[in-house]
């Protein structure tokens, strides 16, 4: 058998097409490798630079200092002090909880503490987790001892609110505190971040574009395993941009001074205004609360204790609160009527007071007997009848009508976010809205004394009787800081300089012998007053006093308005007001300080008073020349 080998040869063209192939292959992978190195090296270095660089530094927000408020004497309101942070760096959650429990023990951390980091880490997870703000120097000093054993534990500076007058200037202050989701979204915050802190109430809030300043960014360096080597020089980040400082019209002293000498136990407000340029010098509310407990993130037991007291201490009572003027309206009643012709300032009503009066099926009482009463008596003893009559002749509608025009139920406009808009009935249908039912015609009785639907704040108050003390009866828009343009007219009365004359002479008899107030006059200074007497169907009455003071014959260089919550009438709280207005001129005009001023607060002390001076006539000074004013009968 013979077997034949068959010699199988590849074509020669075969092989060199396969070859062909093997080169260009080669070659394109070469070009693609050169490709990738040469946009790598040179078209994209940078940013390949960048990500090592984000790789190797981790960015920390810098908080930016927020600008000092100062008041008129140049005392610090609000500063910042430095403050502590304990962070860890972004991590596995395993990681982050394991961390959290070595801490635990060592900084005595609470639950709240535990629970609140973690919510913080699920919202943000790849930015440092604040463990502790405002950490306190104990647990810094703790932690630096083992700082080896916590590599991933950021230590970080910043600098921290602090209120030096504390719980007097809460409701003109407010506090800070981190922004939140809600207020991330509010077109006024757009640019910001989470985790930046603002202000959250008071001034903060209103000038936090002036006070709030711009966060920079801080680099720390860390290895492969995300440990932290070092921080790097500030010049290699942004460095945060300062807020700017905050200059007030507020008397830092007189603030302080008012907060003294409070009656004790009673809750109220304070405003005082300058009504030469509508300056807030003191605007107080109490009880008030502790803005350095906010900073660094309230404690959740101090939160919950002023959001249950049954006071309200976070509630502002000086211009976020209401409630009826009471007798303190007729002065403005006054202003309406005498402007409406209704009323001649000498005229006496021809129906004498007895004790009260009746009208449209209704009797009406007023706290004494007064006999027959002209303006500057009724203003002097605070007379219900004379005041039901010219509220009659104004008439209800009318009298709605032009309260309205006049903007009794207008705000203020006080650089403020807690004014609370004061109440007043645009009219009739206002009223059977507000009632469910047509008010009879005699509801004006209980309007003309500042009764019944109308209620004020002390705030409002001193803004509307601001226009009672200034020639031009105008009263510009209440301003806390010292801005570089005009506070605008909110609130104007239409009436002459001598018809405010008569009110004034009015006023100026209630702390006169006789008057409602006549143990509250200041030896050396002017001053004017009225009383009011709130009803409060839930308790005592609320006291009331508006007064008007400066040096004798010449223009009034302070306006102050308070309430005193279940204070029972004007007549019992008028010397805080008086001595307050007393503090302030004394202290302006370089007199020694006289803390008991008036004769209210001298004679339980057994302080000596002058009786001569005490019971000696009242001198008027009018304002446009006193034409047609009458002296009292």
């Amino acid at each position: 058998m013979v077997i034949h080998s068959v010699n199988v040869h590849t074509p020669r063209h075969a092989r060199r097409r396969r070859s062909q192939w093997a080169r260009v292959t080669l070659l394109v992978a070469i070009l693609t490798l050169t490709w990738g190195l040469v946009r790598m090296q040179v078209f994209a270095g940078e940013q390949y630079a960048l990500v090592a660089k984000e790789n190797r530094l981790r960015p920390l927000v810098e908080r930016a200092p927020r600008g000092t408020i100062y008041d008129r004497h140049g005392q610090v309101v609000a500063e910042n002090t430095v403050g502590y942070e304990v962070a860890l760096m972004p991590a596995p959650e395993d990681s982050i909880r394991a961390q959290l429990a070595r801490l635990s023990g060592l900084l005595e951390l609470s639950p709240d503490n535990i629970t609140g980091t973690m919510r913080r880490y699920r919202r943000t997870p790849n930015l440092p987790i604040i463990v502790l703000r405002d950490a306190e120097p104990w647990r810094i000093a703790r932690l630096e001892e083992r700082r080896g054993e916590f590599s991933g534990v950021l230590i970080n500076e910043y600098p921290k609110r602090r209120y030096p007058a504390g719980d007097v200037v809460a409701h003109i202050v407010g506090y800070v505190a981190e922004i939140s989701e809600a207020e991330l979204l509010l077109p006024n915050f757009a640019a910001y971040r989470q985790g930046r802190w603002i202000g959250k109430a008071g001034l903060e809030r209103q000038y936090e574009a002036v006070l709030g300043g711009e966060p920079g960014v801080r680099y720390i360096e860390v290895d492969a395993s995300g440990r932290i080597k070092r921080w790097l020089p500030r010049e290699t980040g942004i460095p945060p941009i300062p807020g700017r400082d905050l200059h007030l019209h507020l008397d830092l002293d007189l603030q302080r001074y008012i907060a003294e000498i409070w009656p004790e136990g009673y809750m109220g407000g304070f405003v005082a205004l300058d009504p030469r340029t509508g300056g807030v010098l003191a605007y107080y509310s109490t009880p008030g609360y502790d803005p350095n407990r906010f900073v660094g993130g309230i404690d959740l037991s101090y939160w919950g204790a002023l959001n249950e007291d049954e006071n309200v201490p976070l509630m502002d009572r000086a211009g976020g609160s209401n409630q009826p003027p009471g007798s303190t309206f007729k002065l403005l009643h006054a202003a309406m009527a005498l402007d409406l012709g209704v009323i001649r300032p000498e005229e006496f009503m021809p129906i004498p007071c007895t004790g009260g009066m009746s009208y449209g099926g209704r009797y009406a009482r007023c706290h004494a007997v007064h006999g027959r009463q002209n303006l500057i008596l009724g203003i002097k003893n605070s007379c219900d009848v004379y005041f039901y009559q010219v509220g009659i002749r104004v008439g209800l509608r009318r009298f709605l009508e032009q309260g309205t025009r006049l903007g009794f139920g207008r705000a203020t406009g006080i650089d403020l976010p807690t004014e609370v808009r004061p109440i007043f009935p645009t009219g009739l249908k206002w009223m059977e809205d507000w009632y469910g039912y047509v008010p009879p015609e005699n509801e004006i009785m209980s309007l003309s004394i500042g009764q019944g639907a109308i209620t004020w704040s002390p705030l409002k108050l001193a803004h509307t009787v601001v226009a009672l003390a200034r020639p031009d009866a105008q009263a510009p828009a209440p301003r806390l800081a010292q801005l570089d343009t005009t506070a605008p007219i909110t609130f104007e009365l239409p009436s002459t300089p001598d018809q405010i004359a008569v009110i004034q002479q009015g006023m100026r008899r209630v702390v006169g012998p006789g008057g409602t107030a006549w143990l509250t006059r200041l030896q050396n200074w002017d001053l004017l007053g009225k009383t009011g007497t709130s009803q409060n169907p839930h308790g005592e009455d609320h006291g009331w006093f508006v007064g008007i003071a400066g040096p004798a014959g010449e223009e009034p260089e302070i306006v102050a308005a308070m309430v005193v919550l279940h204070g029972e009438a004007g007549s019992r709280i008028s010397g805080t007001p008086a001595n307050a207005m007393n503090f302030y001129l004394n202290r302006k005009h370089g007199l020694p300080f006289d803390r008991y001023g008036t004769p209210r607060e001298r004679i339980p002390r057994g302080l000596l008073v002058d009786w001569a001076w005490l019971s000696s006539p009242v001198v008027d000074y009018p304002v446009g020349g006193g034409e047609g004013v009458p002296a009292e009968n």
